[in-house]
């Protein structure tokens, strides 16, 4: 679905909405959607919004600096911090509902540990949720949503004259707007320069294209096990996930335990704590993230963990390199924390092929940086810090 060209967004380097003041109401649900994403006034002290978080400028990502170096966000009340990373909403809507597949294994849903079954149970989390947007209940939330003259008479339009007579539904029309405009191709434009590359728009250069190789080598990295979703590479709409779930032994973050008022000892069980989840052998699990604008949307990990994405391949490399220099951490200097849970690692899929070299891992995030939006492709020289 494409946004129509009435929708009243620009992006030049940071985006800018447009107010609708000569609407009496919005002419689709995804322009409404619009409009509720950007809206502060959804959040109890109105300084948040969907967009805080999901920055369209910042690859959909949080590039706040926050504390802990900007690895958890910080929520309305200008000092809640999370425990996890706030993941990209870019290509979002292309994960499946949450689901056990035939093969047994969970796949899709939303939030690291997919306890949102889809986009719109996902739309309607931050708004209540005490350490985001803190508004006390949806009840609040429809209240504030019936100041505005225009949600009230867009959302009479869209879903039904009485849909301010139950709060439920409500606020699930709220959700449903916000993901109706998180599925349009404002989200997923798939226009990076592998996108082009596959349309003949563009000729990779030698290291990227070893790193494309690479990628998709069964023989070298199997990078393609989890980060692929089509059975073949080199088809369009390639979200470079397949929504399943993995240990892959991430440390703790102490550096965000340290600030965010987490016990340092409290375990993050990922999957397990799903509530649609009971059993142990997915503790430690999280949802795999596409690598679209992955070399944008730094830091890395479900807990923001890793500042480079070449320490992430590193990180990798570790499981298949005797060399004591791939046992150290380059952002640290110190060995690789052991993993917050080391049960049910995914060595299956970490222990594959050789060790790569520095000129194969740079390649990798040579092909990586591929994967950039368009409009993001400016972000890959500047500095986290340095952003709007």
């Amino acid at each position: 679905m494409h946004i129509p060209h009435a929708t009243p967004l620009l992006l030049a380097g940071m985006m800018t909405l447009f107010p609708f003041h000569t609407l009496s109401a919005f002419e689709t649900v995804e322009m409404l959607g619009q409009t509720l994403f950007f809206d502060k006034n959804l959040s109890k002290n109105r300084t948040q919004s969907c967009a805080t978080c999901h920055d369209p400028a910042n690859g959909f990502a949080d590039a706040r600096d926050n504390a802990a170096a900007g690895t958890v966000s910080l929520g309305d009340d200008n000092a809640s911090l999370g425990d996890r990373n706030a993941p990209t909403a870019a290509y979002a809507a292309f994960s499946p509902p949450f689901h056990l597949n035939k093969e047994g294994i969970y796949v899709g849903g939303q939030f690291h540990d997919g306890r949102a079954k889809n986009l719109t149970e996902q739309a309607g989390g931050p708004p209540t949720n005490p350490i985001e947007m803190g508004l006390p209940d949806k009840a609040a939330t429809v209240k504030r949503l019936q100041e505005n003259k225009q949600y009230v008479s867009s959302f009479k339009t869209f879903y039904g004259e009485n849909i301010f007579h139950n709060t439920d539904k409500a606020y699930t029309a709220m959700a449903q707007s916000i993901a109706a405009f998180e599925k349009t191709a404002f989200f997923s434009p798939f226009d990076s320069k592998y996108d082009r590359y596959l349309r003949g728009e563009y000729t990779l250069n030698k290291e990227e294209d070893l790193g494309m190789t690479l990628f998709f080598s069964k023989q070298f990295t199997n990078c393609n096990l989890c980060h692929q979703l089509k059975k073949l590479p080199g088809r369009e709409s390639e979200t470079f996930t397949n929504y399943s779930y993995h240990n892959i032994g991430t440390p703790i973050n102490q550096k965000a335990r340290s600030v965010n008022g987490v016990l340092a000892d409290h375990i993050d069980k990922g999957l397990l704590d799903n509530p649609d989840v009971n059993d142990p052998a997915q503790a430690g699990k999280f949802k795999v993230p596409t690598l679209r604008n992955v070399a944008v949307t730094a830091p890395y990990m479900h807990n923001g963990i890793f500042s480079d994405l070449r320490t992430v391949v590193l990180f990798y490399n570790k499981y298949n390199s005797r060399s004591a220099k791939r046992q150290i951490n380059p952002e640290t200097g110190q060995l690789w924390q052991s993993p917050e849970i080391a049960e049910n690692l995914s060595l299956q899929e970490l222990e594959t092929g050789p060790a790569l070299d520095d000129k194969r891992i740079d390649a990798l995030v040579a092909f990586m940086k591929t994967l950039t939006d368009q409009r993001y492709e400016h972000l890959l020289k500047q500095p986290l810090q340095n952003r709007p």
